[in-house]
């Protein structure tokens, strides 16, 4: 198991503490023998139960009983017929990350990185976050017996999400500043202090863990990729964990396809969107981001660089999305096909029912839209969409308002006589 840069190639050992590459200062991820995964048989895997941990072989730990778990994954893929329909598609799957123990995708990688601190013996774990990060990291933290402290920004941060870090006892800083101004500090503080370990995107191991996913969705569709991908981006760690994954089962023989990645990215947050239409190499930081869905407003991602090469290494597509589309998509979620999302988890909606407007997705393709967390994280973003009708506490009333007032007067049959 080694570290190695994703753009100089520079390698080190992967049991030493490094965020970026020493040599160009760019992310680093984590190479593992193949050869040696590729012994457990398949079939070994579905011996065991769905979940982050059914792949452990393929997971960068060195002792099993050091594993730091809330039970995360084996979240279902469902196949969204209805809402399917309603866009014009053969074949739609949502895969809903908000059925993680603390209703986001983050608990994937948390599992792994927290794992990882627990084996080095690190005491204080620390991450900057718009909210989901910051609960996952702080039940992890507590289950594990460590300190938590979370930078947050100034601004609205769903409470939804605070709760949970509240609750599990994590220390929670509020910076006068942008979600990047806290990920500056957090990453400068690490560096300063090597007994506080971070566990934001930035982190390779937490990127292993959220590879899972798309082991969980081949095994789910039995075995094959999917068409295309969409995944909401902000910080860029999970469509870059996704597309890890998917060529590490190809690598292993266990799929012989690679799916295209779309990432969606909301219009007041989309430096990696801007940069991909306009054809350059490097993203434009947003210094002001701004939309609804706070989970993916972020104008700086750390991880923009593998996010652009997966989209375009895949074929992929990159797409902006406003925030009333992104509501619209929420709804239709919830009312088509009973599955409540945040709104940056339906950045993933929005984007496929844009790009399927404008033909750009072949209608008869296999796609999985991936929901990152669950509505009750942000309720506020629903809480004006109506309102409920107050009336008397009559039956008429009741009546009235169903359309019922005039059938109930009929007269009831008599069955027969």
């Amino acid at each position: 198991m080694i570290l190695k840069c994703v753009t100089c190639g520079h390698e080190q050992d992967a049991d030493a503490v490094a965020y970026r590459c020493p040599k160009c200062g760019d992310p680093l991820e984590i190479r593992l023998d193949t050869e040696r995964i590729r012994e457990v048989a398949r079939s070994s895997w579905r011996e065991r139960p769905i979940s982050v941990w059914r792949y452990r072989e393929a997971l960068p730990i060195h002792d099993e009983t050091k594993i730091v778990s809330l039970a995360e994954g084996g979240t279902a893929l469902h196949r969204c017929e209805r809402l399917g329909e309603k866009l014009g598609l053969r074949s739609l799957f949502v895969k809903n990350e908000g059925e993680n123990p603390t209703g986001s995708f983050k608990d994937r990688g948390m599992t792994v990185g927290v794992t990882r601190a627990v084996e080095m013996g690190v005491k204080t774990l620390i991450c900057a976050s718009t909210g989901n990060t910051s609960a996952s990291l702080a039940a992890y933290s507590a289950k594990a017996g460590v300190r938590c402290v979370v930078l947050v920004p100034s601004g609205n941060v769903a409470l939804g999400k605070m709760a949970q870090a509240v609750i599990h006892g994590a220390q929670i800083l509020q910076v006068r500043g942008s979600f990047d101004d806290a990920m500056g500090l957090v990453q400068e503080l690490s560096l300063r202090h090597t007994e506080i370990y971070l566990l934001n995107s930035i982190n390779p191991f937490r990127i292993e863990g959220q590879k899972t996913a798309a082991f969980e969705i081949c095994d789910q569709l039995d075995p094959a990729s999917p068409d295309s991908v969409f995944l909401p981006v902000g910080n860029a760690g999970n469509i870059t964990a996704y597309w890890k994954g998917f060529n590490e089962l190809v690598d292993l023989g266990f799929t012989q396809s690679l799916p295209r990645m779309m990432g969606i990215q909301a219009e007041g947050a989309s430096p990696i969107v801007r940069a991909i239409r306009e054809g350059r190499e490097e993203i434009v930081p947003e210094p002001r981001p701004e939309t609804v869905a706070t989970a993916i407003r972020i104008g700086s991602p750390v991880n923009w660089k593998r996010a652009m090469r997966a989209i375009r290494d895949s074929g992929g597509a990159a797409e902006a999305v406003s925030d009333g589309e992104i509501l619209e998509a929420q709804k239709l979620l919830a009312r088509l096909e009973g599955i409540f999302v945040e709104p940056a988890s339906a950045s993933s909606i929005a984007g496929l029912a844009r790009l399927v407007g404008d033909g750009k997705v072949d209608r008869n393709e296999n796609i999985v839209c991936v929901a990152t967390g669950h509505g009750l994280k942000d309720p506020g973003a629903v809480s004006g969409m109506s309102s409920p009708l107050v009336m008397d506490a009559s039956m008429e009333s009741i009546e009235r308002c169903l359309g019922l007032f005039e059938a109930s007067k009929a007269p009831v049959s008599q069955g027969g006589k």
